[in-house]
């Protein structure tokens, strides 16, 4: 193994704190070097910023007995989600240099191993040699050149999920692949020639510890990163992470903070100084995630548990004494009329959710949709033409638009995901939502730590575009979080904390 590249000061824990937490993903990364006999040994170079790393490495192959190739990697115990996504530079020599990720039992040529791989020509595959010395096997992916690759292991089962980025994952898993509980797992690149070096650019890089067997919900959390979304990229930057649950990011209007619920608090981030000030909301101090802010940025609505049921209230956003607005509960507030006069929640009536509103200074409620099943989410848009909702009662969990007075629903989405959570882009051309996995979630129920997609559609509905691959759910993006230059997106992703073995 020859000298890493990496700075020792970017050697920082999963919980690491304000302006480091940013590179704290690739730091979990902490050891470098070739495998195998390589004739010209590899690097990485780190941009931080960026949160960026590009491999470069040779290698003849990763087959048959023996492997060589290039590789950033850690230590990992137990089940856990590999996400990247990569880019191979240059024309390249060879069809079949690849990338990827690669888990091993050991750092000999011959170890037994399990790879997520992208070659040269687009050959995706998920390919594994099942024990020491063995031949390698594989099972090839139906999609071709895929860049966005997750690998993730569950016992001896690991499981391949790749994307064109834009799109919904492809899947393949292998069984009975008996690795130690603890094992290497990193970032490769192999040229499949060993008089050539070829390289790859990753970013969206996550080394992620999923929910446990027995975790119990809304008693048990994991950890939580709030990222921020560059949409014309689909590039991600952690700006803030912390061991516990943060949740449900408010973009404020000025752009210089968020604002997002730990605790039963609300709390103001500073993207500048990415520092966290609690903010005051009086006696309410059970907040939920479903927080509001207003479209002049003013007020926001708060969604506080009282007697073990979430009512509304309003606050001034830069904190104050609250006021209540729903007499009962359960009522979850999700947003302001453009002119401010009018709040939407979802509330419990009768056994049954449903979408009402009722007036920001107080007064009856008027309840907006009567069907029966769930209705959630509802957010007004921008220029006060309709109201975005999320709504069971097709079936499965689809985004649904109705006039203000809740006449005229249509539905927006018609997929096999569980759609929740419509949030309007400043200018009212886009929706952003999210999309649970059917095979993970029920219809009806939006639980913490889950795959989910983020997606954006075009306002009046069409196909939509996958802009970020997250472990996630719950929290993840409940409230309107698109930046004022409509250019951005917050949210936040989860993981329980990565230590090396």
């Amino acid at each position: 193994m020859h000298a890493r590249t990496l700075l020792v000061a970017l050697l920082l824990p999963f919980s690491a704190f304000a302006p480091f937490a940013a590179s704290a993903q690739l730091a979990l990364l902490r050891s470098e070097g070739d495998v195998g006999p390589v004739l010209h040994p590899g690097s990485a170079i780190f941009d931080t910023a960026a949160q960026t790393v590009t491999l470069s490495g040779s290698g003849s192959n990763i087959w048959f007995t023996r492997d060589e190739f290039h590789y950033l990697y850690t230590r990992i115990k137990g089940d856990f989600i590999l996400q990247a996504r990569g880019q191979l530079l240059g024309k390249g020599v060879e069809m079949h240099r690849k990338f990827g990720w690669m888990v091993r039992a050991g750092l000999d040529t011959g170890s037994a191993m399990v790879c997520a791989a992208v070659h040269g020509d687009g050959l995706t595959s998920l390919q594994y040699r099942p024990a020491n010395g063995a031949n390698v096997l594989e099972s090839r992916s139906t999609l071709t050149s895929a860049d966005v690759i997750q690998l993730e292991r569950h016992g001896n089962t690991y499981i391949m999920s790749v994307a064109r980025s834009g799109s919904p994952f492809v899947i393949n898993q292998v069984t009975d692949i008996p690795l130690d509980s603890a094992v290497y797992v990193g970032l490769f690149i192999c040229s499949h020639n060993k008089d050539v070096t070829e390289s790859v650019r990753f970013d969206n890089v996550r080394l992620i510890k999923p929910s446990w067997a027995g975790m119990v919900p809304y008693h048990d959390y994991l950890g939580s990163h709030i990222e921020l979304l560059d949409l014309s990229s689909s590039s991600r930057r952690i700006v803030y992470s912390d061991p516990g649950s943060v949740q449900a990011p408010n973009w404020m209007h000025d752009g210089r903070a968020l604002l997002y619920n730990a605790g039963g608090a609300i709390y103001r981030f500073d993207l500048n100084a990415r520092s966290a000030a609690l903010l005051n909301t009086g006696s309410v101090r059970s907040n939920n995630n479903d927080h509001v802010l207003s479209f002049d940025g003013r007020m926001l609505v708060l969604s506080s548990d009282i007697d073990h049921h979430s009512i509304v209230w309003k606050v001034p956003s830069s904190g104050g004494d609250p006021v209540q607005l729903t007499p009962t509960g359960p009522s979850y507030g999700h947003g302001w009329s453009p002119d401010g006069k009018y709040i939407v929640f979802t509330g419990q009536r009768n056994g049954d959710f449903d979408i009402y509103r009722i007036p920001s200074g107080g007064g009856p409620e008027v309840r907006l949709t009567t069907t029966p099943g769930l209705d959630d989410g509802p957010e007004y848009s921008p220029d006060g033409r309709f109201i975005y909702f999320n709504s069971t009662r097709s079936g499965s969990m689809q985004i649904w638009r109705m006039n203000p007075d809740g006449t005229h629903p249509e539905q927006l989405t018609n997929d096999t995901c569980n759609n929740w959570f419509p949030h309007l882009s400043p200018d009212g051309k886009w929706v952003v939502f999210i999309s649970f996995w059917p095979s993970e979630t029920r219809p009806d129920d939006h639980p913490f730590y889950r795959h989910v997609y983020l997606r954006v559609m075009p306002a009046s509905g069409g196909a939509p575009r996958v802009v970020a691959y997250v472990y996630g759910g719950q929290g993840t993006i409940n409230t309107p979080s698109w930046a004022p230059d409509g250019r951005h997106i917050a949210f936040v992703s989860n993981s329980g904390p990565i230590s090396g073995e």
